[in-house]
Parts: C-alpha cells; sequence; structure tokens
C-alpha cells in the first residue's frame, strides 16, 4: 500500500514536469511518455494486488455491490491503459504509438471514453453506493437493482467509445454501433441514479438538516444529467451540432465537477471527523456554504458553455445565399466572451468552495483525537 502511494505521488510529480517541457504523445487522457506509463502500469497492479489482497482475506462471504464496482474500475483501467500506451520508444522521452491511422483513434477513443466510464464512474458509484446508505442510514434501495446496474453498465460502457469519431474516417457502421451502444447506456446510468436517490425513501427529511447528504443526493442529480446528455449527443445528428464545441467541454464538467466533485465531497466529509476521532466537521455552517458555492458555481459553469456550445455549433455551420460562411471562425470566438466571462465566475465560485473546506477539514484536524476503534467481531462463513 505504501509502495502504491508513494509511487502514484511520483507518476504526479512526472506528469507535472513532463508535460511543460513538451514530452507527450500527443494522445487525449493518455498525453504521458513511455518511461511514465510504465510506472502508472505498475503502482496500478500494485494497486489491484492491494484491493484483491484484502478482498480475499476477508471474513465475511458477500461482496457488497460498492466492491464489485472497485474492483471492475482497477481492472478495466489497468486493460484500458496498457493497450492504449502500448508504443515503439524512439528515444529516452520519445515514443512513436503501436497503432497507425483510424485503429490509432479507434484504440484511443476505445480508451478514451472508457478511462470515464471506469475511473470517473464505476470508481465513484462504489463510493455512492457505500457513503449515500451509510450518510442517510438506510439501506441501499433495491439491492437487485445495484446488481443489474453493475452488469449492465460493465458491458455496455466498453462499445460506446466510437461515438467520440463521428463523422471522421472511421467506417459508418462502427459510428453507428457506437450509437446504439451510447443509447443503451442510458439504462443501466439511470437505474443507479434512481437506486442512489431511492435510498431516501421514508427519510426525505434529512435534505433539509445535513449538507453532507445534499452534496451526496445532488451528486446523483447531476449524474443523471450527465448520464443523459452523454446519450443525446451520441446521436449522429445532434453531434453534427454538438461536436468539437463548447457544449461538449459543458457537459464533461457537470460530470467532473458536478457528480465527481460533489460525491467526493460528500464522501471525504464524511470520513474525515471519523479519521480524527470526531462526531462531525468542525463547522456545519461551512459544510453549507460549500455546497451552495459549489452549486451555485457548478451551475453557471456548465450552462455558460451549453449556451456557448449551440451558439458557436450554429454560427458554424450558418451559410449566406450564396454558399459562403455567414460567420468567420474569428467572430464566433468574440461571440463567446460573456459566456466565457460566466464560466469563469462559476469556475471562482467553485474554488472558492475548495477553500471552504480546506479551511475546515484543517480545523477538523488539529481538535483531532487518537481513538481506538473496536472492530466488530464477524463469524467467518464455512
Amino acid at each position: 500500500a505504501s509502495f502504491t502511494f508513494w509511487g502514484w505521488q511520483a507518476v504526479i510529480v512526472a506528469a507535472a514536469i513532463s508535460l511543460p517541457l513538451g514530452y507527450t504523445q500527443g494522445k487525449e487522457y493518455a498525453e504521458l511518455e513511455w518511461p511514465i506509463d510504465i510506472l502508472i502500469a505498475i503502482v496500478w497492479i500494485s494497486y489491484a494486488i492491494v484491493f484483491f489482497g484484502t478482498i480475499a482475506q476477508r471474513k465475511v462471504k458477500h461482496i457488497y455491490v460498492a466492491n464489485w464496482f472497485y474492483g471492475a474500475f482497477i481492472l478495466a483501467v489497468a486493460l484500458l491503459h496498457i493497450v492504449n500506451s502500448a508504443a515503439i520508444p524512439a528515444g529516452y522521452m520519445k515514443s512513436y504509438s503501436a497503432y497507425a491511422g483510424v485503429q490509432d483513434a479507434m484504440v484511443q477513443w476505445w480508451y478514451g471514453h472508457n478511462a470515464v466510464g471506469f475511473f470517473l464512474t464505476a470508481g465513484f458509484l462504489g463510493m455512492m453506493y457505500y457513503f449515500v446508505p451509510k450518510q442517510a442510514e438506510r439501506p441501499v434501495y433495491s439491492y437487485s437493482l445495484s446488481i443489474v446496474h453493475f452488469w449492465a453498465l460493465i458491458f455496455t460502457y466498453m462499445w460506446a467509445g466510437p461515438h467520440h469519431l463521428h463523422y471522421t474516417a472511421l467506417p459508418d457502421w462502427t459510428q453507428s454501433l457506437g450509437m446504439v451502444f451510447s443509447l443503451i447506456l442510458l439504462a443501466p446510468s439511470w437505474g443507479g441514479m434512481i437506486n442512489g436517490i431511492m435510498t431516501l425513501s421514508g427519510a426525505w427529511h434529512k435534505l433539509r438538516t445535513d449538507p453532507i447528504l445534499r452534496f451526496l443526493i445532488v451528486s446523483l442529480s447531476f449524474y443523471g444529467m450527465s448520464t443523459f446528455e452523454g446519450p443525446m449527443m451520441a446521436i449522429k445528428t445532434v453531434n453534427a451540432l454538438s461536436h468539437y464545441t463548447d457544449w461538449t467541454v459543458g457537459h464533461v464538467h457537470s460530470g467532473a465537477l458536478g457528480w465527481v466533485g460533489l460525491i467526493s465531497m460528500g464522501s471525504l466529509y464524511y470520513m474525515i471527523p471519523r479519521l480524527f476521532g470526531q462526531k462531525q466537521m468542525f463547522s456545519i455552517k461551512a459544510i453549507e456554504l460549500h455546497f451552495w458555492l459549489a452549486t451555485i458555481g457548478i451551475v453557471l459553469y456548465i450552462s455558460a458553455l451549453w449556451i456557448s456550445g449551440v451558439m458557436e455549433g450554429l454560427m458554424w455551420r450558418a451559410m449566406n445565399a450564396d454558399g459562403t460562411l455567414a460567420y468567420t471562425f474569428v467572430e464566433s470566438v468574440k461571440a463567446k466572451f460573456p459566456y466565457y466571462f460566466t464560466r469563469l465566475l462559476g469556475g471562482a465560485l467553485y474554488l472558492s468552495g475548495m477553500l471552504v473546506m480546506t479551511w475546515n477539514v484543517y480545523k477538523t484536524a488539529i481538535n483531532g483525537k487518537a481513538t481506538v476503534v473496536q472492530i466488530p467481531q464477524v463469524v467467518a462463513h464455512a
């Protein structure tokens, strides 16, 4: 576990040094050069050994669904990283992809889409299935639905990557296949969202007084919104307008800031007091303030990008009567200024919320005390 932690810190430092120096493979989400890719693979395999070794030593036969999602996340990311990062070294920090042309693009977006699907979805769904029932003090709404959610999501996600390559050199049938699987993906995604939100059945009143629960439930709302928007944008006719515009950027950030960000904050607010032997965070009012700063910030951020993106797409395709373009590219950039200012404001609010959280965590930590936690005895299954 120690090697996994420090190895991952080494990856972050190596990335922070190498990328500004211009060492890059030029592959989205997979920019790092081959020596760092090898380090990532070694550290990730170490992480897998720690996780699955812990599962193997469990005293309870049943494996809760949250660990299913974590296990899938670890295995899938290892597979994606190793296959997509296959390269021929041409120097200490230079390499060429093992794939060429449209095959390289297809492997890249098989990786790119599923990096989102497994790194930023499956792992965080594992967090959701653990922390929402814990904070709500209620069992998950439907355990059967959680199992269906897991298998449907794991199977479907892997096939949806081609929707990133609509109207390119990728064969048309492959693009259409990616679109179809993207539309199918809506069902398991919304099944998981509904399962998480409905866990509050009979306890909705807690949302009025519990800001941590608000973080967790609103994150699920953003998850539902993002996983509706993604399949919609995968439809070819919609993608013809949205692709390469700020609409895509808004979609990504509704998932990154709204789903991944808020579920992480809620989970941390649950864990940190327990880590430092406290009953709750130092300031509940600060959690309230953070929630509203983050939520308002996200809404401003993504709404501005949605409007900017649709406007941008319409300006690009606008034609004069003689068949010439109605607007130059520079005109479309100038028209986005007010929306970019709104995006800046939203981002500043979101960042200020993180600063409030940093202060709250610091105050909780300095008031911490060592506690002995009694681990309940469990009778091992035969």
